[in-house]
């Protein structure tokens, strides 16, 4: 409380202009939320992330800051809504996340920074991906990968692994295949950037990649012990949470890719040992895309000679009340 109303402060203070101070405090919040954002629970961050948003709003409306700031600010505000865009889609709610992911990309279009308005453009991706919407994903993945054109720093490696996943989840096995091919010759090339510099949700981290290349063989329902080892390697690449790039959700994901691959090769005891830790992990961190990953090998367990083995019934009972957490946050 006592730390808000100093903030408050500064950022009122010096009424005819936006001061060093309030910039400074600005930029610190940013850099600390997207460290965090993707290692502890939205529930913990969620107000700091509001009120930072809600600052970086009133600065750029209150007529204070110098054509010098508004850039930056601008900059700020973008990536503080694509926070905020991020948690209303973890949360399960797709239309208010795509409602800040538009005003993200109003922002990051004034700051004028193609890095993230391809970045934006991949948050939209990610989201339509997550609801079920394949070809609004590749639509803006691939628009994305236009604006990120002219970047060497990770967007672009991201941007063609959200490409991967959407064909593959279309069913286009070469489109899928082009995508990942043009990732690994994007990572070969990249020069990090000031996004990178971040960290966080604002980076595309090698295990990242090994996550989603892995996923797009999983929905195009690929197996074989070459995919099961590098559904392995990928879980092992998350297996450090002190790792600065370790995300809850990755970890996650990779493990629900590695059961799968392991049910493609009915290796029930396997699966049911990767997708534990995940069934085992507390309310506050069962995000939306967790949540779905689970329920897939859910739909995966209930076909095929498996589906009628105790282990396989108890696990499809279990997943059938796996929901993300629903917390009154405002």
């Amino acid at each position: 409380m006592a730390a808000r109303r100093a903030i408050d402060f500064a950022l009122g203070a010096e009424r005819c202009h936006v001061g060093d101070e309030a910039m400074g405090f600005l930029t610190d919040e940013v850099k600390r939320l997207v460290d965090d954002y993707p290692r502890v629970p939205l529930s913990t961050i969620w107000a700091d992330l509001a009120s930072a948003q809600e600052d970086a709003f009133r600065l750029l409306e209150g007529g204070r800051a110098r054509p010098s700031q508004l850039r930056d600010l601008n900059f700020i505000a973008a990536v503080l809504s694509f926070l905020m865009a991020k948690g209303s889609h973890d949360l399960g709610d797709p239309k208010a996340a795509m409602a800040q992911a538009r005003t993200a990309a109003f922002c990051a279009r004034h700051a004028e920074h193609s890095g993230l308005i391809a970045m934006v453009d991949g948050l939209k991706s990610l989201i339509a991906y997550w609801a079920n919407r394949p070809e609004d994903a590749l639509h803006f993945a691939r628009q994305g990968s236009v604006a990120a054109a002219d970047r060497r720093g990770t967007v672009g490696i991201w941007l063609q692994g959200l490409q991967a996943r959407a064909a593959a989840l279309l069913g286009d096995e070469e489109t899928a295949a082009a995508a990942r091919r043009r990732a690994v010759d994007l990572r070969e090339q990249v020069q990090f950037d000031d996004l990178d510099a971040y960290g966080g949700l604002l980076t595309h981290s090698v295990m990242k990649q090994a996550y989603y290349m892995v996923e797009a063989e999983v929905l195009l329902q690929n197996g074989g012990s070459a995919l099961c080892s590098q559904a392995e390697a990928a879980v092992a690449g998350f297996s450090d949470r002190t790792a600065p790039d370790w995300a809850f959700g990755d970890e996650a994901g990779s493990r629900c890719n590695l059961a799968l691959t392991r049910l493609f090769s009915d290796d029930l005891d396997g699966a049911a040992d990767a997708v534990r830790p995940v069934l085992d992990l507390p309310a506050g961190l069962r995000n939306n895309g967790i949540v779905v990953s689970v329920h897939r090998v859910r739909d995966v367990l209930a076909k095929g000679t498996m589906s009628s083995a105790a282990l396989a019934v108890d696990l499809r009972q279990e997943i059938q009340t796996y929901s993300p957490p629903r917390p009154a946050l405002s």
